[in-house]
């Protein structure tokens, strides 16, 4: 199994993420939000091999510049945020593709929504989700229809993942599909008020 490191970065307390192969000593970083040497830091020891972005806000691209200078690796991002946010990538990630990450893989999923190129890095059973769901409520939407676009890719993939796959967002603590579905069912049950959108919760 790929073994998975979690650093809380930057004012925002971004979760960055190191994925590693104990057989090979390769290595994935997702998301180097800041603090730049602590994030060269975690990486030491570790031949990282790619930066992937879960998505193109800037809490989780500060350190992405001096990182990359560093390791002198590629960096990956859905191509919708390339462009939205303006980030130079050297890999366009796509919806259900496969990267190597030692003898491992992992498996990109597209979650649109909380951004238009969000998306999940999702190995074994674990996913790190970034800012498309928290425990307690999806990611912040800036507008209804980013919602409802959130809102269906949790219910069509996220919510199709087994109850005990385990959530790795991009900030704070980590949850399992099982523990929020009771809630995420509950919350679509409900009426919605037509200009619900921005911080929401389940309950």
């Amino acid at each position: 199994m790929l073994k998975l490191w979690t650093l809380p970065v930057g004012e925002y307390g971004t979760n960055c993420y190191l994925l590693t192969c104990p057989d090979t000593g390769k290595a994935l970083l997702v998301d180097p939000g800041g603090d730049a040497e602590n994030v060269l830091r975690l990486c030491q020891g570790w031949q990282v091999t790619r930066i992937l972005l879960t998505h193109g806000h800037f809490d989780h691209t500060l350190a992405l510049d001096p990182v990359r200078a560093t390791l002198q690796v590629p960096v990956a991002i859905h191509p919708a945020d390339g462009t939205e946010y303006g980030i130079q990538a050297d890999l366009e990630l796509q919806d259900g593709m496969r990267l190597g990450v030692g003898r491992r893989y992992v498996r990109v999923v597209h979650l649109p929504g909380h951004t238009p190129g969000s998306v999940a890095v999702c190995f074994d059973q674990r996913a790190i989700v970034g800012d498309a769901i928290f425990p307690g409520g999806p990611g912040h939407t800036q507008t209804p229809n980013a919602l409802q676009t959130l809102l269906l890719s949790l219910q069509r993939v996220v919510f199709a993942w087994p109850d005990a796959t385990l959530l790795y967002p991009g900030h704070g603590e980590h949850t399992t599909v099982g523990q929020e579905r009771p809630a995420f069912q509950a919350f679509l049950a409900r009426p919605r008020t037509a200009d619900l959108c921005g911080d929401v919760t389940w309950v």
